[in-house]
């Protein structure tokens, strides 16, 4: 499914406004289309901080019910999708409080700033590919989430919402509250991070690669053998 912007700023369906009215009347479709919109970039950015696909999915079914209940609240100072977002963000840094995975929980608009290389070239697949590219495929984005989960909270949050989500800076930095200076600097510090862990990921497969050994090397030597045999005998 291809990714959906922060906020819809063209194509077909309802225009925000008009959305958000017949939300605040109880209308059901338009909640589920207001869903459907935006359950891509807000599941990516609850599990940008959650780090489990579980409990990303019940801090959005949870964000989403704090959204219907306070729908009339909602007075367009922003983008419907920047306030659905913080909503989100608010329920992910819930849970994460409540289930102390982290000894210390650090407010993304905190902390001291650290101090354009993409991280995958973004290219469809053919539709003629192999089983074993698909499986190659699934492979190197397994363990570039695996990576973007071993980040910093607060780095890994950025870097979701502009990288893969393609926020602007000025979209990420109204939802996370954080100066748009802030969100340069994250993403920068995350990029490298990656980058780093990567390249280990990288400098420790090629010890392997192409390996000769096991099986492989027993056969040769039993045939090489098998053949000097034939030919002393000769």
């Amino acid at each position: 499914m291809p990714r959906q912007p922060l906020s819809p700023r063209s194509g077909p369906g309802p225009d925000e406004a008009e959305l958000v009215k017949s939300v605040a009347r109880g209308d059901p479709a338009a909640f589920e289309a207001l869903m459907r919109r935006y359950n891509g970039t807000l599941f990516r950015v609850a599990r940008a901080i959650l780090k489990d696909d579980s409990e990303a999915e019940d801090a959005l079914q949870e964000a989403y019910l704090e959204a219907y209940r306070h729908i009339g609240q909602f007075r367009g100072e922003s983008r419907l999708g920047t306030w659905l977002t913080r909503i989100a963000i608010n329920q992910a840094l819930m849970r994460l409080r409540m289930q102390k995975r982290d000894r210390v929980v650090v407010s993304l608009g905190s902390g001291t700033p650290a101090d354009r290389t993409s991280l995958e070239a973004n290219v469809a697949a053919p539709s003629s590919e192999s089983p074993q590219g698909a499986m190659l495929r699934a492979e190197i984005r397994r363990i570039v989430e695996q990576k973007i989960d071993e980040l910093p909270v607060a780095f890994r949050a950025v870097f979701v919402m502009r990288e893969v989500e393609d926020m602007t800076v000025e979209e990420t930095a109204d939802c996370l509250s954080i100066p748009a200076a802030t969100v340069r600097t994250r993403l920068f510090r995350a990029r490298a991070l990656l980058r780093e862990a990567l390249a280990r990921e990288v400098d420790v497969a090629t010890v392997d690669v192409f390996r000769f050994a096991g099986a492989r090397c027993d056969r040769i030597v039993s045939a090489v053998l098998a053949g000097i045999g034939k030919h002393s005998r000769s």
